[in-house]
């Protein structure tokens, strides 16, 4: 974990509200595992004050600018415009200055070769999934489902399509790819693949319909939470969760910054999506 000033390197909007935000960070390519995020803090203002979590959406380098020059490393995140820190991150430009904090958090275990595996993302939540998908040893037996409520919220398609991962498209409108809900898809690659291992990030709602489809396959689930958070690091306890076996008497709350964010489900007691819910849109 590092906490460090650093800079813009690009930030391009990609579809309508959500950004592809490029920033210098040496040292995370060889730290950073999938499903892990950074805190990320604007400098211009002091409001907001508190930093903004993001997913990672990959790390690489940079060929150098001149012969002789090293080669710039950096990471990039995927943000979807929907408050006041995202509002000031779509204006900044190669050169402005942010800090980060990361990489922070529990990341996916990435299983054997030899599995099966179904990574489901909806909307924003496809950003983890990036890295995951390009860390699998054996991409020809990984499917990737990719949901949203319109074509504008379906992103990163052709990056996906880069790694060789096969590819599925459902919007609820049927703007793009098949109408209805990606969790109706998984449903039927699960029947094709029993013994498939499944990743899966976005809205609570669909982690619960994931859940349960999971369970009645009894299908192994690893789930990447987004949870709005102040520290990052487990001290502030505004992230936490209600784990498995909770109840009033013995009460179990796991903090999705540092336990997390990627849980087995099996950690989680699923009730607490019956309450409730702050939607994050992947940050704010």
């Amino acid at each position: 974990m590092k906490n460090y000033k650093t800079i813009v390197l690009s930030n391009q909007e990609i579809s309508p509200g959500y950004y592809r935000m490029q920033i210098l960070a040496p040292g995370y390519d060889a730290q950073a595992r999938a499903g892990q995020f950074v805190m990320f803090r604007v400098q211009r203002s002091l409001p907001p004050l508190l930093r903004r979590p993001f997913g990672i959406f990959r790390t690489g380098f940079l060929a150098p600018d001149c012969d002789g020059m090293p080669p710039k490393e950096f990471i990039e995140i995927v943000y979807k415009v929907v408050g006041l820190g995202t509002e000031i991150m779509q204006d900044l430009h190669q050169g402005d200055q942010i800090e980060l904090l990361g990489p922070l958090g529990r990341g996916f275990d990435l299983g054997a070769p030899d599995e099966d595996k179904i990574l489901v993302g909806g909307g924003i939540g496809l950003v983890p999934l990036y890295m995951l998908a390009e860390k699998l040893d054996n991409k020809a037996r990984s499917r990737l489902l990719m949901g949203g409520r319109t074509r504008d919220d379906i992103i990163t398609v052709t990056e996906f399509e880069r790694l060789g991962v096969e590819t599925y498209v459902s919007t609820e409108d049927g703007s793009l790819g098949e109408e209805g809900l990606v969790t109706q898809v998984l449903e039927r690659k699960l029947q094709k693949y029993p013994q498939a291992t499944v990743y899966a990030c976005g809205p609570m709602p669909m982690l619960d319909a994931v859940q349960r489809i999971c369970a009645n396959h009894k299908a192994p689930l690893q789930v990447s939470l987004e949870a709005l958070m102040a520290c990052g690091v487990g001290a502030c306890l505004g992230c936490v969760v209600k784990g498995a076996g909770h109840s009033e008497e013995t009460p179990r709350y796991l903090c999705t910054c540092k336990q997390g964010p990627v849980f087995n489900a099996e950690e989680l007691d699923w009730r607490q999506l019956d309450e409730p819910q702050q939607d994050c849109g992947g940050c704010r």
